[in-house]
């Protein structure tokens, strides 16, 4: 069986968001923040658009702490928006820059996607549901040559439930650039077949943990199959923070298993196999588990 480590840097990372069945409802009550003053880089686009328009009751805050950490928090009638990325993240303008243009971004196509809803609800005579979305960036590794990040996303878009998905960089702080954990790699097939059937196995684990029953692998049923790589968000984490010795998969609900068992991770320690798929300009920013 493989080792069960946990990815970042000591801390078990665990879906949470996505207990939230109603969403609205959920992102409504994290409607604080530190209760700083907004920050002098803090974008004021934030919120602007729809306390401007007239049509909206908006409450927005916005705040940046020392070192560079930003969360921000607005919630009006047509939704309710939270982005948050921490100080490490921060601190580098680049990807600082890349950051708040994401946050600009989702929160842009938000608004526009509530308005629509709004109106075709009103044409069709049904309640309309507040839409509401969070991202939250946390530090997965933060090492001498590397920045290591990763995202969980909610989202409610007036459904039965809101939906959690992951998100994952890198900063490469040598190169100055943002790249895609996937991007170290030789490609995804070649990630896939180092890490099988270990990723497998644990996978299944934590599936009989969850469900209280074995399954029979002969004759797997619905969600009992193995899944591949492209139903995963890759994560590079590290315990000796020097080096990646550690590989992480995101599973949003769905993937592997029915919306009530939540999110899944899986989280190896990198081996030999793993090393060989990592493309030959990156691996000395690895390590093998012993």
């Amino acid at each position: 069986m493989p080792q069960r480590i946990d990815l970042r840097e000591g801390k078990s990372y665990h879906a949470r968001l996505w207990l939230a069945v109603a969403g609205a409802l959920m992102l409504a009550s994290c409607g604080t923040d530190s209760g700083a003053d907004v920050a002098d880089d803090a974008s004021p686009a934030v919120g602007a658009t729809a306390a401007a328009s007239g049509d909206v009751d908006a409450t927005a805050k916005a705040s940046a702490g020392a070192g560079g950490a930003r969360k921000v928090d607005e919630e009006n009638e047509l939704f309710s928006f939270v982005y948050s990325y921490p100080a490490a993240a921060g601190d580098i303008p680049r990807l600082k820059a890349s950051l708040d243009a994401r946050l600009e971004e989702e929160r842009g196509k938000l608004d526009k996607d509530a308005r629509q809803f709004k109106q075709e609800a009103a044409a069709d005579g049904f309640p309309y549901r507040a839409y509401a979305n969070q991202t939250d960036w946390a530090v997965v590794a933060d090492l001498p040559g590397w920045l290591s990040l990763s995202a969980e996303k909610y989202s409610y878009t007036g459904g039965a439930h809101g939906m959690t998905v992951f998100d994952s960089l890198l900063w490469d702080r040598q190169a100055q650039v943002e790249r895609a954990p996937l991007s170290l790699f030789l490609s995804r097939d070649a990630l896939e077949a180092a890490i099988k059937p270990a990723f497998c196995e644990e996978l299944d684990r934590q599936r009989v943990k969850k469900r209280g029953v074995e399954f029979d692998r002969a004759n797997p049923g619905m969600f009992d199959e193995c899944i591949g790589l492209a139903s995963t968000t890759v994560l590079l984490g590290s315990a000796n923070r020097k080096t990646f010795d550690r590989v992480g998969f995101l599973i949003p609900p769905y993937e592997a298993g029915p919306y009530a068992e939540g999110a899944y991770e899986v989280t190896l320690p990198v081996s030999e196999a793993i090393l060989r798929a990592v493309k030959p300009e990156f691996r000395g920013s690895f390590t093998v588990s012993r």
